[in-house]
């Protein structure tokens, strides 16, 4: 997450920033609150869902990777995706936009 953040902190302020945009979002699983990891999954309806997972560029700026793959995929694609990785790691927090529209921005890019 952002450096000073904590994950649980950084997790809230996506919640309240959807909250104003009107996207519903909502923390489908709650990990280590201080240096979790997070798996966002975007799920965008009839265009499909993207989970995507962190990342950091060569100059280590927060980015995300698509780890659902480069295209959307259904939605039980992504539920079995997440369901491995929180098999690997148990202090994996998983947040959920719904999002109709697309109108969710990452808060970093995606490398």
């Amino acid at each position: 997450m952002t450096m000073g953040l904590t994950t649980g902190l950084w997790v809230s302020a996506q919640v309240r920033l959807c909250d104003r945009a009107f996207i519903p979002a909502t923390v489908v699983r709650r990990g280590d609150p201080d240096a979790g990891t997070v798996l966002l999954k975007h799920n965008r309806f009839d265009a499909g869902v993207t989970v995507y997972t962190p990342a950091s560029t060569l100059n280590d700026e927060p980015a995300w990777s698509r780890g659902t793959g480069p295209t959307p995929v259904t939605e039980a694609e992504a539920d079995a995706y997440i369901a491995r990785h929180v098999q690997r790691d148990p202090d994996v927090w998983v947040l959920e936009i719904e999002d109709r529209k697309g109108a969710y921005k990452l808060d970093g890019k995606v490398v």
